[in-house]
């Protein structure tokens, strides 16, 4: 596999440019001089996040050894090879301390937790200037973990505080590839891939080869970032017994109406619909949706939800799909 492209620390100015070419970067030492990574560095970060912990709980998952730290579903897919439970951070830091030189291990993990909440004041001392304050950072740390091959709708900087992570990243297009699972019943709330990265089936996933043959790693340590654009499909593995990783995601554009709602609405009606049926359909959705300026032709008053939306009338045009949906439900 190629690596991802790398540079050092990049500046807000610089994030435009790098946003807008819509390519994975590591930034080198983007957040080196964080209070946190400092601590990572002379063997107290276990100490700084309790001095910093609150008692409040957030989510986090558990499984036994035998998964091998990947949470995932079950072999029969008829639910998740992990369980759930809410636990405050200082009790999380107990489990995976008690874990450390423990082998085989549990697979252990708080995911997504935001730092506001389970340990204030933390975006306050470790500044992401790359960033507008607004965006506030979460808290992810376990063990030797691996999250499955997923995308996000938003755009995401991943900086590494404690332990090293490995990333593995495809593009967009070869969602075809991927072999995506269940769209409601998810891991952790996004379709994943069916396909283990670090160890694929081709035999029953021959389509993924094509896929690796376009992915790109990267291995980051503490102080390090990656910038991971919109909808890229990333693989995550955790590589030492304390992974701590904050993140921030956020959302350039303005999306009043959410792309996936349209994508579920599709499915509900394009799919029901007859081979020929949706292939008469295809250059439509293909000419209209995706083309630049499908209404160039027309003046802008008479282009309608063919030209640029105000959020207002995003607003207006959700509720009338939502009524719509509800008179024909």
């Amino acid at each position: 596999m190629r690596t991802v492209p790398e540079r050092g620390p990049a500046t807000a100015d610089e994030l435009d440019g790098i946003v807008a070419a819509a390519r994975p970067v590591v930034l080198r030492g983007q957040v080196s001089d964080w209070p946190s990574v400092a601590a990572e560095r002379a063997g107290r970060l276990d100490a700084y996040l309790r001095d910093g912990a609150s008692a409040h709980p957030a989510s986090c998952v558990v499984g036994l050894p035998s998964i091998g730290g990947y949470f995932f579903y079950r072999e029969d897919m008829g639910g998740m090879n992990f369980g759930r439970r809410d636990a405050p951070l200082g009790d999380v830091l107990d489990q995976l301390a008690q874990q450390k030189d423990t082998m085989p291990t549990l697979a252990l993990a708080m995911q997504s937790a935001p730092t506001d909440v389970v340990l204030p004041g933390f975006a306050e001392a470790n500044v992401l200037s790359l960033l507008p304050e607004s965006i506030r950072p979460r808290l992810w740390i376990g063990n030797h973990i691996r999250v499955a091959t997923h995308y996000d709708s938003s755009d995401n900087i991943a900086c590494v505080v404690g332990g090293r992570r490995h990333f593995t990243l495809f593009p967009p297009d070869q969602a075809a590839n991927m072999y995506i699972g269940p769209l409601e019943v998810t891991p952790a709330g996004t379709p994943v891939s069916m396909v283990r990265v670090d160890a694929p089936d081709l035999a029953r996933y021959p389509r993924f080869a094509d896929a690796l043959a376009v992915a790109e790693t990267a291995e980051l340590a503490p102080g390090d970032a990656i910038y991971i654009p919109y909808l890229w499909w990333h693989s995550v593995r955790s590589l030492d017994p304390l992974s701590v990783l904050i993140n921030y995601w956020w959302n350039p554009q303005s999306e009043p109406l959410w792309p996936v709602d349209a994508l579920l609405h599709a499915l509900a009606t394009m799919r029901a619909l007859s081979a020929s049926r949706r292939a008469a359909w295809r250059p439509l959705f293909d000419h209209l949706v995706f083309d630049d300026a499908p209404a160039a032709h027309l003046p802008k008053s008479a282009r309608g939800v063919l030209g640029d939306l105000s959020d207002a009338e995003r607003r207006a045009l959700a509720a009338h799909l939502a009524k719509q949906l509800s008179e024909r439900s």
